[in-house]
């Protein structure tokens, strides 16, 4: 029997439809199949236009009925949709002439007038019957909405998220479109009058099968597998004085949080984007403030409830370089025999002993912190209406572990995401490190370097691999166009001594990223 799951909600206008087509969209992905069924003028082209105009997160997007054209395309920034209007077909077999059977990969089908197809479409499903009610008003409608097969959990999912934005006070907010990271979480601003908040989608999910000594992939690693960490964390870095979101509702078991809207402003500029000097100073002002300090690895997260904040061991690390021999290798089509994957292996344990194996009473250079792992522009925000360091928003950090200084340095220091040059890279570097020997004299530039060198080869080797499985795996090819960027930064790191043999070992069996010769 196939799974099922309805309910039943009321639009008093226009402006509550987009509301729930928002909504429905904040948790769909491409592959999902939504129907809208309902009398002439019920509004069904008005809800899949609150969709589609939503996901382009463009108000004025022109989105015509395709009651004549049977299919309409959209090339949208999260995944492609297509707006379909069965109305004058006459028979299910006319599907295939407008590309509807099969349905097509990777993409949402919206599809009006769904019964003129019979039983050909695919039960898993999200139908949305929509009715006038007179009773409530002129442009009252109610929706019955249904999900069916794999979609009945996403159905479920959205009249809890419709719930917990009632209870905060939310039902009327104006939802507007927030661009997705790599993961599985997802965003939208809500307009209240003339405030502005963050929602926040995110569902517990682990990464992937346990594959990984018996783990997924996330916990392996010790990635945020629900919303706890950030909750945790947001609260322990504004105790800190560090502008992580306040927290202003959350629903901890669904993974739903409303929060504080930091702006729009970053640190970064030009096209193609460069640093702001300035901000980027600010930035690593930050982590050798924060680094200066003792911070604890347990931390209150409920009324005697705490959350601790796991350790990142040479376990977790060896595992996130070796996405490298699991996607990025096989990609330049090098094939390793065991007795490389062993050398390999050994190499990294060996270079990861020092930076791993500091305690909390180690010297100031390598103490145990809050190691925040994508500390970079995507996830930093300029306020510059406060001051200090309180000037850098930090707005992604649920993958927190205790773990080197050096790590978040090099996360800045060596952007993923944009160009940082040489000179830049080192003038952060020499900041960090003059700040850090003023609050303490045991601070060692030495050591420090060499740890900011290895732990770079750690997070580039990871990244090359991660960002081919993204590709790869999770049909998001725009990752592989920073590739070559990853490739300078390791480059940058294993010239330094402490490297050579981790040199040696990438020169003989590491090709550089397509395009680089």
């Amino acid at each position: 029997m196939t799974d099922q799951l309805t309910f039943t909600t009321a639009l008093a206008d226009e402006a509550a439809t987009a509301a729930l087509m928002a909504d429905l969209a904040l948790l769909i992905g491409p592959g999902a199949l939504i129907t809208l069924t309902g009398d002439l003028g019920a509004g069904k082209t008005a809800a899949a236009r609150a969709m589609i105009r939503y996901l382009a997160g463009d108000d004025e997007l022109e989105v015509p009925s395709p009651t004549f054209t049977l299919a309409q395309s959209y090339d949208l920034p999260s995944f492609p949709l297509v707006h379909a209007d069965l109305y004058r077909i006459s028979d299910a077999s006319e599907l295939e002439e407008i590309g509807l059977s099969p349905l097509p990969e990777a993409t949402v089908v919206l599809i009006e007038w769904p019964e003129r197809a019979g039983s050909a479409l695919p039960l898993d499903r999200i139908d949305i019957a929509l009715r006038h009610d007179p009773s409530q008003g002129d442009t009252a409608r109610s929706a019955e909405v249904t999900g069916s097969g794999k979609a009945a959990a996403v159905v479920a999912r959205l009249k809890a998220l419709r719930e917990f934005l009632a209870e905060a006070g939310h039902a009327k907010s104006r939802r507007e479109r927030m661009a997705g990271d790599a993961s599985t979480r997802s965003y939208a601003r809500l307009h209240k009058g003339e405030r502005v908040f963050i929602l926040m989608n995110s569902p517990k999910r682990p990464d992937g099968p346990a594959t990984y000594n018996g783990k997924p992939y996330s916990g392996a690693v010790h990635l945020a597998e629900d919303v706890r960490p950030f909750v945790a964390i947001a609260a322990a870095l504004r105790g800190r004085g560090i502008s992580a979101p306040k927290i202003n509702d959350a629903d901890l078991g669904q993974g739903f949080l409303i929060t504080e809207d930091l702006g729009r402003e970053g640190v970064i500029e030009g096209d193609p984007p460069r640093p702001i000097v300035e901000r980027y100073e600010a930035a690593t002002d930050l982590l050798a403030a924060l680094h200066a300090q003792d911070v604890p690895a347990v931390l209150p997260l409920a009324p005697q409830v705490t959350y601790k904040v796991p350790t990142f061991d040479i376990d977790a690390m060896l595992i996130e370089i070796g996405l490298m021999l699991e996607w990025y290798l096989p990609d330049r089509g090098v094939e390793l025999s065991e007795v490389l994957r062993a050398e390999f292996l050994e190499i990294w344990r060996e270079l990861l002993e020092a930076p791993l194996a500091a305690k909390p009473t180690s010297k100031p250079t390598s103490k145990p912190t809050w190691v925040i792992r994508d500390y970079h522009s995507p996830n930093l925000l300029w306020l510059p209406a406060r001051d200090g360091i309180a000037r850098v928003g930090v707005i992604d950090f649920q993958d927190a572990v205790m773990g080197p200084p050096a790590y978040d340095v090099v996360s800045l220091a060596q952007d993923a995401r944009i160009d940082v040059s040489p000179e830049i890279e080192r003038a952060l570097r020499e900041r960090y490190i003059a700040a850090r020997q003023a609050a303490s004299t045991d601070f060692d530039a030495d050591e420090f370097g060499a740890h900011y060198a290895i732990m770079s080869a750690q997070r580039n080797t990871r990244l090359l691999g991660t960002f081919a499985r993204l590709n790869r795996r999770d049909g998001k090819p725009h990752y592989l166009k920073h590739q070559p960027r990853i490739w300078d930064y390791l480059h940058r790191s294993l010239a330094h001594p402490a490297l050579e043999p981790l040199r040696d070992w990438y020169a003989a069996n590491v090709p550089p990223p397509a395009g680089i010769a």
